[in-house]
């Protein structure tokens, strides 16, 4: 039998080319080799305020840009995160598993408590409880391997910990623990204005960030404009030339290439031939995708969607019930 993967994305946003290079790229680069279950995060987004209706058309917006970047439903089991009640069930298990110190000790969390003090907000418990959340969707499928970005490694770790304590617990392997798989280039890419931090779509610059279903114009006009720095050499060093490195690594992530390959073909290009050149791959890229975003009808969407729900809600309904069984919860 193939291994299996599991990984998601929330729809709390435009995605950006950072997600797709970092993230959805390698779902559909894998789902030939694995078996693959591959899920809209809406559960996660809500963590902070959401329109409802926002919501919704973000989480249809996210399933129709899988299908666009070449999610095969007959390859990968795509479905809504909320529509399967078993996330919520093991999640709740690994809430009263985990310790306090470990869920403050999350990235994610201190820079949200940071954030939300200098900006005088209230913090959301949901946020301590992202990993819990996030341990149940992935461990209630087995999966052996779990493509993740940067970001969320430490999260991976946790969903590791948290799946030895309850085979420990329970004295059998109830979960199996999974590897991690990060993609040899693309794991991280910066922003397009200050490439020493993440590309984000909750930044405040729109220039910092190329959102997939932007206008063409508008994505090519941010990749022109990009800060690189004054050597003019086209050199892959993320210390000394972050902008340069992360434009870089765009172009051959896209190029489906090497990184050392990209650097070789620009080496005596100036940095207006190369932007332009970057500009032009994101541009071809950017038009097949939205086309065949557009081309998607929503009856398609929603009866791949009931497809990928009845196959997930039989296998994580299936794991739920043994794990409740190892733990003396219910009637048996």
């Amino acid at each position: 039998m193939k291994k299996r993967i599991v990984s998601g994305i929330k729809p709390s946003g435009s995605l950006t080319l950072g997600n797709y290079i970092g993230a959805a790229k390698q779902f559909v680069d894998l789902q030939n080799e694995f078996d693959s279950f591959v899920f809209v995060a809406d559960l996660h987004a809500i963590t902070v305020p959401q329109n409802s209706t926002e919501l919704r058309a973000r989480t249809y917006d996210l399933v129709k840009l899988y299908l666009a970047m070449g999610l095969d439903p007959k390859k990968t089991t795509l479905f809504i995160q909320s529509e399967v009640p078993a996330h919520l069930q093991l999640a709740w298990v690994f809430t009263c598993s985990s310790y306090m110190g470990e869920l403050e000790r999350m990235t994610q969390y201190k820079d949200t408590v940071l954030k939300n003090k200098v900006k005088q907000l209230p913090i959301g418990s949901g946020i301590l409880q992202y990993p819990p959340l996030m341990a149940a969707d992935i461990l209630l499928y087995d999966p052996q391997i779990v493509p993740v970005g940067d970001d969320q490694s430490q999260h991976l770790e946790l969903t590791r910990t948290l799946a030895e304590r309850l085979n420990g617990i329970t004295n059998q392997d109830i979960f199996t623990i999974p590897e991690t798989f990060k993609p040899k280039q693309g794991a991280r890419i910066m922003s397009l204005q200050e490439p020493t931090k993440k590309m984000s779509k909750s930044d405040d610059n729109p220039k910092s960030y190329i959102a997939l279903l932007d206008p063409i114009a508008v994505s090519v006009k941010k990749i022109k404009s990009a800060v690189t720095d004054s050597e003019m050499v086209v050199r892959y060093d993320v210390e000394h030339k972050p902008g340069i490195s992360n434009l870089l690594t765009i172009y051959a992530s896209l190029e489906n290439i090497e990184i050392s390959d990209a650097q070789k073909h620009f080496e005596n290009s100036t940095y207006g031939e190369f932007k332009t050149a970057v500009a032009k791959t994101v541009e071809i890229f950017l038009t097949e995708l939205q086309n065949k975003y557009h081309a998607l009808n929503m009856d398609t969407v929603n009866a791949i969607l009931d497809d990928g729900r009845i196959k997930a809600d039989a296998i994580a309904s299936k794991k739920i019930s043994h794990v409740y069984h190892k733990l003396g919860i219910g009637r048996f």
